[in-house]
């Protein structure tokens, strides 16, 4: 499988289909990984993946900038008509999710498998992944933030301190 990281975040393909994709997300989300994490993510949904599952097993910190990044996600994806399902959230995630009232519009799964029985059959890529190799998806992207984000109109993307675009 071929993984994209930074000191803090690792963002894995694990299998695909048309237009939906599973990625497994390792390390922290936070202000020091957000910016990794917009690029890679906005290079995936530039790409036409629409429905993202999310398996959030060995995410260890998600903090309130990390929250937003899903937030942005989500509601970029519903721009595209898609969704964004989170996967085997651990107990801190649940809590922040819990406490900020995002479970509502963050749907959390006990597992992959679970997440993919939400989309049509004919959307739900293999579970578990067939072959030895992840999926040959881009994780960089060739646009701009600016552009595949679309920051001015998104409310929940990460801003700084001075609520300017970070």
């Amino acid at each position: 499988m071929r993984s994209r990281e930074n000191d803090r975040l690792a963002i894995t393909p694990l299998t695909v289909r048309d237009e939906c994709a599973v990625l497994r997300f390792s390390g922290e989300l936070d202000r020091g990984s957000e910016e990794f994490y917009l690029d890679r993510i906005g290079a995936v949904v530039t790409s036409g993946y629409r429905h993202l599952v999310l398996d959030v097993t060995a995410l260890v910190f998600c903090d309130s900038r990390g929250l937003n990044c899903l937030l942005a996600l989500r509601w970029l994806l519903q721009r595209r008509e898609g969704s964004l399902m989170l996967a085997c959230v651990g107990r801190r995630l649940a809590a922040v999710l819990a406490l900020t009232g995002s479970t509502e519009m963050l749907p959390v799964f006990a597992s992959v498998s679970e997440a993919l029985r939400s989309l049509p059959a004919d959307q739900r890529p293999d579970w578990p992944p067939t072959g030895g190799v992840g999926p040959e998806i881009p994780l960089h992207s060739p646009e701009p933030l600016e552009t595949s984000w679309q920051k001015d109109h998104n409310p929940h993307f990460p801003r700084d301190p001075e609520g300017r675009d970070s």
